[in-house]
């Protein structure tokens, strides 16, 4: 069984190394807050001390952070991953990143005889600690054959889906999917508000349907009961939406839809609710229409 070394221990990779645990996989964690790393000593994961040295009790190595930068840093900066390693390692990015900077540095990796697939998930932290994501990897055959049983271990879905970067290009077309859904789900629940309508009875009409999603049926129940936690921040998405715009401008693709949800996050982000759930998407019509969502009139 091979040896894990996960780094990242925030919404996503909190649920995703109980579910390596559970399945026997010794792992050894590192995670900038060090305090996060207590809850999972006291299940038997050994606490590294950087990234490097989480890499050096590891055959494999997993990361989940917020962004490309912090990406490189845990695993090229001067602590990284990559000085702990061996050849024949391979890192699993299971992050949200730039596809461009993912294929660098598979290259860079690749001239270390490290292995880099990347691997973003989605599923929300409802899926995480499920272990019910869906992983769509981009990277070489022979890593995604090696890495699958590991990822089997967090995710239900798992699709190879091409080259290096291709991953993260897939995840990109997800959240496009998912933004959408989300604003198609707030402008749908405005007008059943508006209309009188009692919003319970409505998201199990139609939620089955053809005009149903995941979106709507798991955040809309939540925008219903007014529960702004986060599966996923408002923040944490604009990051994503900023690297489908940055893709879209460089194959010159006129995303005119996520060009305005992208601005009403910018909104919502400047009334300071950056930490909610993305689903807080309703609360940009709310302002526009002057109501509430499973409150009425503002």
């Amino acid at each position: 069984m091979e040896r894990l070394a996960f780094i990242g221990l925030g919404i996503m990779g909190r649920g995703m190394v109980h579910n390596l645990l559970k399945a026997g996989y010794p792992v050894t964690v590192w995670n900038r807050t060090a305090s996060r790393m207590d809850e999972f000593t006291a299940l038997g994961a050994r606490a590294a001390t950087s990234p490097a040295d989480a890499a050096a009790h590891a055959d494999l190595v997993m990361c989940c952070v917020s962004d490309t930068p912090d990406v490189e840093r845990v695993l090229l900066g001067e602590d990284g991953a990559v000085h702990g390693a061996q050849a024949g390692m391979l890192f699993i990015d299971l992050s949200t990143i730039s596809p461009k900077a993912t294929r660098q540095m598979a290259a860079t990796l690749r001239a270390h005889g490290i292995g880099l697939l990347d691997a973003p998930v989605s599923g929300g932290s409802e899926g995480a600690e499920r272990g019910t994501l869906s992983i769509m990897v981009g990277g070489e055959a022979d890593d995604f054959a090696r890495a699958e049983p590991v990822l089997r271990a967090i995710g239900k879905t798992i699709t190879h889906v091409g080259a290096s970067g291709s991953g993260q290009s897939t995840k990109l077309v997800n959240q496009i999917l998912c933004v959408a859904n989300m604003l198609a789900a707030g402008e749908a629940l405005l007008l059943a508000q508006a209309s009188g309508l009692d919003l319970g009875k409505t998201l199990q009409a139609v939620g089955g349907g053809a005009g149903g999603s995941w979106m709507l049926v798991n955040r809309g129940a939540q925008v219903i009961r007014r529960d702004f936690r986060p599966g996923f921040t408002i923040d944490l998405q604009q990051k994503d939406l900023r690297l489908v715009l940055e893709a879209a401008e460089d194959l010159g693709l006129p995303l005119s839809l996520t060009a305005t949800i992208h601005g009403f996050y910018s909104v919502l982000q400047r009334q300071g609710l950056g930490h909610e759930g993305n689903h807080a998407l309703v609360k940009a019509l709310e302002n526009l229409s002057g109501i509430t969502i499973g409150g009425g009139h503002a």
